[in-house]
């Protein structure tokens, strides 16, 4: 698990494809010396884990799935990502619970300036965006922010100077691909519920069934 709350910005030295895989290695300002093979490192929010180490590098192994559902695919050698470690018990929850599983890529379709800040618009796919809510939260690129608006394709959020200069937000362009993962609470609510809906299963036998009968 993640907070969303962003430890450093990495710089990709290379992204070797392996046939239907890759290998990813960033370099990092991260203690590598305490992080250990076979930790976990959301690298623009997509969690992956630590399969060799430098001084001042990280590398990951990067599956077929993860390059096919992510941004990971398109990273090239000078290109920065955003990094956190996974959350140690007792850490404070600074953001909010972020799984490192890619929902969705979802791309910029607009932005202004207010104030210093910047409103972001992002377009997603329709089955995605029913688990945003305004004020909710949503993880851009590993990032963890609060939903401005919604709509049934597409959200924006505010983005204050402090977080365009410690991610990499301030670089995105129009038109450019973001990985998003929504509120993973949405998610479970929608499956745990998913029985009592019309056409769901809801019938007089399961109402018997849980002691509503």
């Amino acid at each position: 698990m993640f907070t969303g709350l962003i430890e450093s910005i990495g710089r990709v030295t290379a992204c070797e494809r392996r046939g239907a895989a890759a290998v990813l290695t960033v370099a990092t300002t991260l203690p590598v010396a305490e992080i250990s093979i076979g930790d976990s490192v959301a690298v623009n929010g997509a969690c992956l884990t630590v399969t060799a180490k430098r001084e001042s590098a990280l590398s990951f192994d990067v599956s077929p799935e993860s390059l096919s559902s992510t941004t990971i695919a398109s990273l090239r050698s000078g290109h920065s990502v955003n990094l956190e470690r996974a959350l140690r018990l007792g850490d404070r929850l600074g953001g909010h619970i972020v799984s490192g599983h890619i929902d969705c890529v979802g791309r910029l379709s607009g932005m202004t300036e207010s104030d210093r800040n910047r409103v972001l618009e992002f377009s997603l796919p329709p089955e995605q965006a029913r688990y945003l809510v305004t004020k909710g939260s949503v993880a851009i690129n590993g990032i963890s922010l609060t939903v401005n608006t919604v709509s049934s394709s597409g959200f924006s959020v505010n983005i204050i100077p402090l977080t365009q200069t410690s991610t990499t937000l301030a670089a995105l362009k129009t038109g450019d691909e973001v990985n998003i993962e929504t509120d993973i609470i949405g998610k479970y609510v929608e499956r745990l519920t998913a029985p009592w809906k019309p056409g769901g299963g809801l019938s007089m036998k399961t109402l018997a069934e849980n002691g509503f009968l």
